[in-house]
């Protein structure tokens, strides 16, 4: 009898092979890396000879923070990628070269793309619709879905959706990309997973009615937040025993960068974009504040830069921090996501209108300032306070008192620090617990295909 291992083929070839779709193809921000680093790890720990393709516009970006992931393309024909010594290169010159390169590459031959990206999503998501997907029915519910499904799709045994933010009207045109690829999985019988998800706000009807077509039919929804999802969820009809309340997979990552000792410092990231609208008023605000409170306890401010799309992070954050006597220098736009976790230990307090850092902190035992602008924000932060069961004060950033709730905000976070920490730094295990909890339901799916699939072939063989 011939056997063959779950990570071989009888032929040699790995008969696993994931495919991960993402909400950042450009691997700019340091929140998805980090769900993207947790991923790849967790899957290849599992099967540590299967192909791991992850969607992307950044190959070798990808190749550098991951060596042990492929890229893949998405787009019409983009097959598995090939393997020699040459995809080791990045891995080897590291994030820091590989980026500044394709920097250099991507302004030369690409400024089509890169102007397309600065313009808002209002305006971008429909231009990029007409470019890529070229026909639409009357009322946008078919689209010429098929055409640009990769290759890959076709050989994977296991599609995953990995976490993020982007089931949601703020970005239909990633949430309607990545619907497609689950419903080509459902439809061809490929086991699927969307793992860490924060799904909603989703007010459009017909991103609803996409989305209620398609994710009954996924086999494991992992959600990252239980304030919200799991209504939406219910509402579009997917079954209850499909559903996990994980908290954010990035949360192992940031609780595994977790110091023995608590910090002294006080972190600072304000994000301003469509999605986030921030005014000079509130900037005032949250500047003098800061600046304020540290001050008067001998802090340094940690500037902490998550989204490196178009720099946003550092053009919204680094001038709150201008003036000020002691401020720790700001991470390398391609530092990895276990850097900024690390920086994110140093500080005692974190205000912060980016989601990730948030999660950093919290899974470090570390309090959090949330700033909110917009119902997307109130969402993920109010989600992210939920599943720890406090230590996140949530701040609308156009309150008329916003100058007094922020200073009591920080004052009161820092002098209950200590009590919080040992608190949160447990909801960060259980949350942990039952992320590994979830992965290990999608990789029975694939394990008991995996094995029928084996022992049709040991069946085939005996035949013989």
């Amino acid at each position: 009898m011939v056997k063959i291992p779950l990570g071989l083929s009888a032929g040699g070839e790995p008969p696993i092979r994931v495919l991960i779709d993402n909400g950042e193809y450009w691997l700019n921000n340091k929140g998805d890396l980090a769900l993207l680093d947790v991923t790849v790890r967790r899957i290849r720990a599992r099967w540590p000879d299967a192909r791991i393709g992850v969607l992307t516009y950044a190959p070798g970006l990808l190749r550098a923070f991951e060596p042990a992931a492929e890229p893949v393309g998405y787009r019409r024909g983009a097959h598995w990628s090939r393997l020699g010594r040459s995809s080791q290169l990045p891995a080897r010159l590291g994030p820091a070269v590989v980026g500044r390169v394709s920097e250099v590459w991507w302004s030369l031959t690409n400024p089509p793309r890169r102007q397309l990206r600065k313009l808002p999503d209002s305006v971008r998501h429909p231009l990029t619709r007409m470019k890529e997907w070229r026909s639409h029915d009357r009322d946008r519910n078919t689209v010429n879905r098929g055409a640009r499904i990769p290759e890959a799709a076709k050989t994977a045994s296991l599609i995953v959706a990995m976490g993020g933010g982007y089931l949601a009207d703020v970005d239909t045109y990633q949430a309607t990309r990545t619907l497609d690829l689950l419903e080509y999985a459902c439809e061809k019988g490929i086991p699927t997973a969307a793992l860490g998800q924060g799904i909603g706000p989703i007010d459009d009807p017909v991103l609803f009615a996409r989305a209620a077509k398609v994710l009954p039919r996924v086999d494991v929804i992992a959600l990252r937040e239980d304030v919200c999802g799991p209504d939406l969820l219910a509402r579009m009809g997917v079954p209850n025993e499909r559903i996990y309340i994980t908290g954010d997979d990035a949360v192992e990552l940031g609780y595994d960068a977790g110091r023995p000792e608590m910090g002294s410092d006080l972190g600072v990231c304000l994000r301003i974009a469509d999605y986030s609208p921030v005014g000079a008023q509130a900037r005032t605000s949250v500047r003098r504040s800061v600046q304020e409170f540290a001050l008067g306890v001998g802090a340094t401010l940690v500037p902490l830069i998550v989204s490196e799309c178009e720099s946003e992070d550092r053009r919204s954050t680094l001038p709150l921090l201008e003036g000020y006597p002691s401020v720790a220098a700001p991470l390398d736009r391609y530092a990895r996501a276990r850097d900024l976790a690390a920086a994110v230990g140093r500080c005692r307090v974190l205000v912060t209108g980016a989601y990730h850092v948030a999660v950093f902190a919290l899974s470090q035992g570390i309090p959090v300032v949330g700033l909110s602008s917009s119902k997307y924000y109130d969402g993920k932060l109010g989600g992210l306070r939920a599943m720890f069961g406090g230590g996140l004060e949530l701040i609308h950033l156009d309150a008329h008192d916003l100058d007094d709730r922020l200073s009591k905000s920080i004052r009161e976070l820092w002098d209950a620090a200590p009590q919080l920490r040992p608190v949160l730094r447990e909801r960060a295990r259980a949350q942990v617990a039952a992320s590994r909890e979830a992965y290990e339901r999608m990789f029975g799916l694939v394990e008991r295909t995996s094995g029928a699939s084996a022992q049709s072939m040991l069946d085939r063989q005996s035949s013989v």
